[in-house]
């Protein structure tokens, strides 16, 4: 082929199924056999992302019909599998499930813009006969998609195995390819946002993240047919045409300093995002807010997303660090802020009944909730000008967050983005704004919104100026 792509979705029928396990049993498993493996995560996600990362060695990436047009999904898709001997992608919630009745953005769409075979994961928990019957109607359900083969999980003994592999066989056409028993505990926690991060896990008693993936390594090449799977991705059709680069034109000199927070409470950020303001000029520096360590100078900041309410005692006490902050929004430097960011922004983060002090660019305070406050894919437009949206700009994002916003002083805030799809800070709106610093729920991708990167960097390259 002159273009081949070994590669294959990993779907579910649902969420909870067991799909991430068998993502993050087979990217070890393969990555552990000596297979370059390039990961991706379908739909707007971090912490399953990384995992995937950590499980291949390699960075995944997201791919989303909602925000990506079919050109950017696959010109991802071939850029981030330049390399590797296989791509995995792992599909969300159920394999048909989108965001309408037709199923748009569903991982069956995704599978069918990729012109990849499906391995369909089902929880056979107190069903035999008929996880045959729901095979078969997925493997019908929709013109254009190609069911390769099912991962039976959660089997619960020899005989319960025998009569699944007896009926899908008997009537389906779909090969099983691997049956997985009940697992006692999940080696990976999970808790409100999924499964817990990656720098949270440590060398517990389970010896850390990675004697945890390598365990699941060893139940892929105990309980999986490793080689079938191998050649279901080596069968995928020619990916076709060569697509065009991710970001456009020559890569720019290093003009500015852009601080990104990445550590143990922050850490959400696509690698698209930080690879686009490095392609616009952008010299990127780590920074933490976790550490008291003095920050060095930058041109602009930008916080992502995380778990500072998990942190929020830590964070609170590094008044130095929360202090620079202000003064680095005080003095015009251009700052991006999503979700957790934003909660850093305010006067105050309230987690477990406790109030603690935040940084105070906005006079506002956030609260931790036991349910989520917005979930979901986002559109909103931009009803003011800013460093980094002008007014009328459509984003397209995604919002998942457990924390409200309390305005406790009552003041008439500046939220400059309304909201067309999602919940936002307030009342519909999103986007508070001070000077240049711009803040709230909404993540965004970079390769969703054209410009972006570009606009962050001039205004850091301005703000170097003054």
């Amino acid at each position: 082929m002159q273009n081949a792509i070994p590669r294959f979705i990993l779907a579910g029928l649902s969420g909870g199924t067991g799909k991430t396990i068998v993502s993050l049993a087979l990217a070890r498993a393969f990555s552990r056999g000596g297979l370059h493996v390039a990961p991706f995560k379908k739909g707007p996600d971090y912490i399953d992302a990384k995992w995937l990362g950590l499980a291949a060695g390699r960075p995944c990436s997201n791919l989303d019909p909602f925000f990506h047009t079919d050109d950017v999904i696959r010109s991802i898709f071939w850029h981030k599998s330049k390399g590797a001997d296989m791509s995995l992608i792992e599909g969300n919630r159920g394999l048909f499930d989108g965001k309408d009745e037709h199923g748009s953005c569903s991982t069956a769409e995704l599978a069918r813009k990729l012109d990849a075979p499906v391995i369909l994961t089902i929880d056979c928990t107190k069903m035999t006969r008929t996880v045959a019957a729901i095979v078969q109607g997925c493997a019908m359900f929709e013109p254009g998609l190609h069911l390769a083969g099912v991962v039976l999980n959660r089997t619960a003994g020899e005989r319960h195995r025998s009569v699944l592999r007896k009926s899908i066989e008997e009537h389906t056409d779909v090969p099983v390819i691997g049956m997985l028993p009940k697992i006692s505990k999940n080696p990976i926690p999970e808790r409100h946002m999924g499964l817990m991060s990656d720098q949270e896990y440590g060398d517990d008693a389970c010896g850390g993240e990675q004697d945890a993936l390598n365990s699941l390594a060893d139940m892929a090449e105990e309980w999986l047919d490793l080689h079938a799977i191998t050649e279901i991705a080596k069968q995928a059709p020619d990916f076709g045409a060569t697509p065009g680069p991710l970001y456009p034109g020559k890569p720019a000199p290093k003009k500015v300093r852009i601080g990104y927070v990445h550590d143990a409470a922050l850490w959400f950020y696509y690698p698209e995002n930080l690879e686009a303001l490095e392609h616009a000029g952008a010299e990127l520096v780590r920074l933490s807010i976790l550490s008291d360590e003095p920050w060095p100078e930058v041109d602009g900041l930008y916080l992502g997303g995380g778990f500072p309410e998990v942190f929020a005692e830590r964070i609170a006490e590094n008044r130095s660090v929360l202090a620079g902050i202000r003064a680095m929004a005080e003095n015009g430097l251009p700052i991006y802020a999503e979700c957790g960011g934003f909660m850093i922004l305010c006067d105050f983060l309230e987690y477990e009944k406790t109030e603690h002090s935040m940084a105070g660019v906005f006079p506002v305070g956030t609260n931790f909730c036991p349910r989520p406050q917005g979930l979901g894919y986002t559109e909103a437009v931009a009803e003011d000008d800013s460093v980094f949206y002008s007014k009328g700009t459509t984003v397209f994002g995604h919002e998942f967050h457990y924390s409200n916003c309390l305005n406790s002083k009552g003041k008439v805030l500046d939220l400059s983005m309304k909201m067309v799809r999602g919940k936002g800070i307030v009342d519909g709106r999103d986007g508070l704004l001070y000077k240049n610093t711009l803040a709230g729920y909404n993540h965004i991708h970079a390769l969703a919104v054209p410009g972006w990167a570009e606009r962050f960097v001039e205004a850091a390259a301005l703000s170097g100026t003054r």
